[in-house]
């Protein structure tokens, strides 16, 4: 975090676009390598809070996600003002969901390699996980059921929608959308596995629930989306004691 106090700040932010980027700029004011222009753009317009003025964006890199580097006025709850820098990664928003078998009291999730946990300390990084991708183009239901279908071979039918959630809130702008459905031994009409064109390789796992809470409890689940539907699942979804609220 880069802080510098300041007494009197100018109350308007930089003119919308006067960035320091050079004509030319990929990503900025030509095409980067999937066709976009004005990355640079994000969060200058926003006026939400009083407290948070935009100064500058800054594209660090766009490769398939965008690095930004903002910096902005923050006044504290003394009221001193401060400028301020963030860097925030940009993947796009995601959609999870857990299917759940009410009758056999099991679950349907998947396991993949997942590099950037393999070089933090995982043992083979092959986490275990709810089925799960970005939205791309889509909205989040729509998405949710691209993915059940990909990687578990399974269409479900209603879903049910649980919360959204910031998962890494410090550097990350991604929101993750939850969901939960029901499925039965009948709905699994696909292979599952996911995309072979886009590098994955997904095994699909069938747990009881009650192993996998046990899993999540000696670290076999550490997935952070995966832990969070499980713990709702006991506490008050489909598998909470009595009824439910």
């Amino acid at each position: 975090m880069d802080t510098i106090e300041t007494d009197r700040p100018d109350p308007s932010p930089s003119p919308r676009g006067a960035a320091t980027t050079t004509r030319g700029t990929p990503g900025v004011d030509v095409p980067d390598a999937r066709g976009r222009t004005g990355l640079d753009q994000a969060g200058r317009d926003l006026h939400g809070n009083d407290d948070v003025v935009v100064r500058d964006v800054e594209l660090l890199a766009a490769g398939w996600h965008v690095l930004r580097r903002t910096t902005f006025d923050y006044r504290d709850s003394r009221g001193r003002w401060s400028v301020q820098q963030r860097e925030t990664y940009d993947r796009g928003n995601g959609a999870t969901i857990l299917l759940f078998d009410p009758v056999r009291r099991t679950v349907l999730l998947t396991r993949q390699f997942r590099f950037p946990v393999y070089v933090n300390g995982h043992p083979d990084g092959r986490l275990v996980e709810t089925a799960a991708g970005l939205l791309d183009e889509d909205d989040p239901v729509t998405a949710v059921r691209r993915e059940v279908a990909e990687e578990l071979g399974v269409v479900v039918g209603d879903v049910e929608h649980v919360f959204d959630l910031w998962m890494s809130p410090g550097s990350v702008t991604e929101r993750v959308h939850f969901y939960a459905a029901p499925y039965g031994p009948g709905d699994r009409t696909g292979a599952g596995g996911g995309l072979e064109d886009e590098g994955e390789d997904i095994d699909v796992l069938e747990l009881d629930f009650d192993d996998a809470l046990r899993q999540v409890g000696d670290g076999r689940i550490a997935d952070a989306k995966t832990v969070v539907l499980l713990q709702w699942a006991a506490l008050s979804g489909p598998f909470r004691a009595g009824p439910r609220a």
